[in-house]
């Protein structure tokens, strides 16, 4: 397989990430084992060209290096958070010129790469950004598009998702066109066959970023290098990234590695999750405000206290409006560092009730969540893990 993408260094505060890896680097790593032979096709800063280099070799990938002036970083706070860029208008740098049987191409900040394939992926890399397989000349026998759902609706306009793909695929000329769409899974849509939805699959953690490149790379693997149905194909993928968020170890696991998975429900969407935490100080708000804007970009409905009932009302107005609420969700969020009475009570109230609850405890000490911890609820350490899982505990 080629692979066609940037080289970038990586930054997360928590949990703890600094390398220099990016779309191409990473799918390169991800698919070292699996397709041996493989290359790289990249930009990198001059300083880093020869670590790009090195990795790319030490999974088993030659690496074609265009050496340019600037570093080119993606800082997150968490792996769910919006990602900062540094510069945030990168130079635009000579075009990359790519041919080959199987190719994997990815969008860049900072140039393009024309290919010219028989079995291509094209993973455009963000809705900001051209969505076009075809605007700058490439050219491909048979042409596969991997994008999320919010990239998609971008490049359509507001739709059913199933007839965006359809609309996008007829544009384009794809053979194939796949649709992420987080804890959901995703819907591959297939011309002249139709849809077919591939489930989401369960990890004990859930490191986000890259997971987008992994899937790529593994739909590039099992459909244009093996041959398997696009809804086959993206179901190894989906199966490849869930190995990969759980403890971010490249290359992949083979087939073999991936039989044992146990996927998320489809066919049911993300229920409502009852957001649970104190609002009383910046730091307290922005937290509550991420994790909401978090949760609705996986789908889940959610309730606030902070939003739906509202503050400065008395206690008597605010306390049986919180728990009607909480009633009516199927799963709570807990933002439990500090240990906020009322996020506490609001923990105990829902499990009396079966009501499951994952709590977020990043700075908690272990003899403080004996409570939550025996009375089943799903104590992480993480902001993404804790997205995810209440997300999936709606859908259990």
């Amino acid at each position: 397989m080629i692979v066609a993408g940037g080289s970038y260094r990586e930054i997360c505060l928590r949990p703890n990430w600094h390398r220099i890896f990016g779309s191409g680097g990473r799918a390169a790593a991800a698919v070292g084992r699996l397709s041996p032979g493989s290359s790289l096709h990249t930009y990198a800063h001059a300083g880093w060209a020869e670590d790009v280099r090195a990795t790319a070799a030490s999974f088993g990938v030659t690496a074609d290096v265009t050496e340019i002036a600037e570093e080119i970083v993606f800082e997150y706070l968490h792996p769910m958070s919006a990602a900062r860029q540094f510069p945030a208008q990168p130079t635009q740098n000579a075009t990359l010129s790519v041919s080959g049987k199987v190719v994997l191409r990815f969008g860049f900040v900072e140039g393009e790469a024309v290919v010219d394939g028989e079995r291509v992926v094209f993973d455009p890399q963000g809705a900001g950004r051209d969505a076009s397989y075809r605007a700058n000349g490439s050219t491909a026998g048979h042409l596969a598009v991997v994008l999320n759902e919010q990239e998609l609706l971008a490049a359509t306009g507001p739709a059913d998702v199933a007839a965006a793909a359809a609309t996008f695929a007829a544009r384009e000329g794809a053979e194939v066109v796949v649709v992420k769409r987080g804890g959901r899974g995703a819907l591959v849509h297939h011309t002249g066959t139709g849809n077919a939805e591939v489930p989401a699959y369960r990890s004990e953690r859930v490191f986000k970023i890259g997971s987008g490149d992994v899937f790529s790379a593994a739909f590039a693997h099992y459909w244009a290098e093996l041959g398997l149905a696009p809804a086959e194909a993206a179901d190894m993928a989906s199966r490849s990234v869930c190995a990969y968020v759980d403890d971010m170890h490249l290359p992949l696991p083979d087939r073999s590695g991936l039989a044992a998975l146990v996927p998320v429900p489809i066919g049911m969407g993300p229920g409502q999750v009852y957001l649970a935490g104190p609002f009383f100080t910046t730091g307290q708000r922005w937290l509550v405000e991420e994790t909401r804007a978090a949760l609705m970009g996986l789908g889940a409905g959610v309730f606030s206290p902070l939003h739906e009932v509202g503050t400065n009302l008395p206690a008597s107005v605010v306390a049986p409006a919180d728990l009607a609420g909480l009633d009516r969700c199927s799963a709570v969020l807990a933002l439990v560092d500090g240990r906020d009475p009322g996020t506490i009570f609001e923990v105990g109230y829902a499990r009396a009730r079966g009501i499951p609850v994952v709590a977020l405890a990043e700075n908690v000490a272990d003899g403080d969540l004996a409570m939550l911890e025996g009375t089943g609820c799903e104590v992480v350490g993480d902001v993404s893990t804790a997205l995810y899982r209440a997300v999936w505990a709606t859908m259990s």
